[in-house]
């Protein structure tokens, strides 16, 4: 384990431990993370997820087929277009969006009982759903877009994974310029030069998100319990 990754496991075990210990009530936050495909969004929400207890991963469903090594409920829902358009016109989906001929959404339930419960959430959504997520809960929201460090670097990072046709290449270099100018439309930048870098530098976006006075709805409890000892 490399010094970044080590220390961003300290880190939080640290921030846990103290949360814990105060027992201060807050609600969970939900955080966006958007970027263009290989920009490397996917590595920093699993450092990230790896080391933070505090922390799931929101499940989207999908109509798309499952890819190599995805599993049902784990890293997809995966259903078909009918049962898709029934959760769409049930208002069961916290945000939705067709992308590459494929239809993608959020379930709501899940995601309410999390943050209630006290544990944040974590999207891997684009553009479309922020803003969708944004127009129905503002105040859970912390949305933080992932930029490469140069157009050049995005394509041999994609054209590194060796997964997609030329055509395919294409397509996503072509979406990725569209992707990249909603970037005013998020709370935070991160370009992410360095992955390491770019890992703490969300997860202290995230640390500072959770200190926010009104996300612990505990606090009144809190401070006047201390209140009383006196």
């Amino acid at each position: 384990m490399d010094r970044g990754r080590e220390g961003c496991r300290r880190f939080m075990s640290g921030v846990n431990r103290t949360m814990t210990q105060l027992n201060v009530r807050r609600r969970g936050l939900m955080l966006v993370l958007s970027s263009p495909s290989g920009a490397g969004k996917t590595t920093i929400a699993r450092a990230i997820l790896r080391h933070d207890r505090n922390l799931a991963m929101s499940v989207s469903v999908t109509t798309r087929s499952p890819r190599p090594g995805e599993e049902q409920g784990k890293d997809y829902f995966f259903v078909s277009e009918p049962e898709y358009h029934k959760m769409v016109a049930a208002s069961e989906l916290l945000e939705h969006a067709k992308v590459f001929d494929n239809f993608y959404g959020t379930p709501k339930s899940h995601v309410e009982k999390e943050l209630t419960s006290g544990r944040d959430v974590m999207f891997d959504i684009d553009w479309q759903g922020t803003q969708q997520l944004k127009a129905s809960a503002r105040g859970d929201l912390v949305s933080v877009f992932i930029l490469p460090p140069s157009i050049r670097e995005l394509e041999r990072r994609l054209r590194g994974r060796a997964q997609d046709t030329e055509d395919v290449m294409m397509r996503r270099m072509a979406r990725a310029a569209d992707e990249m100018s909603h970037w005013p439309e998020y709370d935070y930048i991160v370009i992410n030069q360095n992955v390491e870098e770019s890992i703490a530098q969300v997860q202290s976006i995230l640390t500072a998100e959770r200190l926010r006075r009104d996300r612990q709805v505990g606090l009144v409890s809190f401070v006047n319990g201390m209140r009383g000892e006196n």
